[in-house]
């Protein structure tokens, strides 16, 4: 039932989705953050990171005040020559960073150390996704070179597979269920799917109407809808089995761009945050 969010208030906060509580605030060492993640698996580490060119590592500590304003990271790591966009953990002991240094790395938390550093991209990373549960070694990126790349963990520092297509930044990516196809948002106001087993694009999300770029992209439980977050303030939804022009719905409600979304592990609920400083639940 939680969540967590990551603020230029300069606080991470963790929240009860239910009864909208906040169950804990930390105090960040830069205010200038980009990018947040829970660990899933034990629920005991969050991290963070941004203009500060480190991910931020936090251990959640039960029964203690909400609000701790001398609270230090656990951890930091540091290595990326460039801010951090985007950090997912593979588990309690490892996390993927994705850099404006162009690279991707993999880190051993414990011993606060780069296990591996993936390059490949020509310009800024912007987004990675992996799913621990489906597949713990392959992961996808996004890129400013409008390419997202898949990686896997055992086959070294070189890509496995390179998809092209769009013509602009990809901001955000987001891999598909079953782990073997992936969504992409981009500033080319359009949101696609790829499917790893044919190498290729499978379907193009977007309308003439569209005009701004996607922030954020998220698939439902089953795979069956993309989210989208844009930049005027709308959540698209759009139906993965339909070539069409026309979303599915949209969520309206947002006030200035929809900067991040996530759907929850057992896909019953969707999270969009703004930066009209709101978090919304949509079920």
């Amino acid at each position: 039932t939680n969540l967590i969010s990551a603020s230029q208030d300069g606080k991470l906060i963790i929240w009860n989705a239910l009864t909208t509580h906040k169950v804990q605030a930390i105090p960040l060492r830069s205010s200038w953050v980009m990018t947040c993640a829970y660990e899933q698996s034990q629920g005991n580490l969050v991290a963070s990171g941004g203009l500060d060119n480190t991910c931020s590592i936090y251990r959640l500590q039960r029964d203690q005040p909400i609000y701790n304003e001398n609270e230090a990271a656990s951890i930091e790591l540091t290595g990326h020559e460039g801010y951090l966009s985007c950090c997912r953990f593979i588990s309690e002991r490892n996390i993927l960073t994705s850099s404006g240094d162009s690279t991707l790395k993999e880190w051993d938390i414990e011993r606060g150390a780069v296990k591996q550093t993936f390059h490949g991209h020509d310009a800024d990373v912007m987004s990675l996704s992996v799913l621990p549960a489906v597949d713990c070694n392959v992961f996808v990126s996004g890129s400013c070179d409008s390419k997202a790349k898949v990686w896997d963990l055992r086959m070294g520092s070189n890509c496995v597979q390179t998809f092209e297509g769009h013509e602009s930044d990809i901001n955000s990516v987001s891999l598909f269920p079953d782990g073997k196809a992936f969504g992409t948002g981009s500033d080319d106001s359009s949101c696609r799917l790829f499917d790893m087993r044919c190498y290729g694009e499978v379907n193009n999300f977007g309308s003439d109407k569209i005009l701004c770029g996607i922030t954020s992209v998220a698939f439902s439980a089953s795979g069956r809808l993309l989210f989208s977050g844009y930049d005027y303030y709308v959540c698209h939804v759009w139906d993965v089995t339909r070539e069409s022009s026309d979303s599915a719905y949209q969520l309206e409600g947002h006030e200035n761009r929809i900067s991040c979304l996530g759907v929850n592990p057992k896909g019953e609920a969707l999270c969009t945050g703004s930066w009209d400083t709101f978090l919304k639940i949509w079920a």
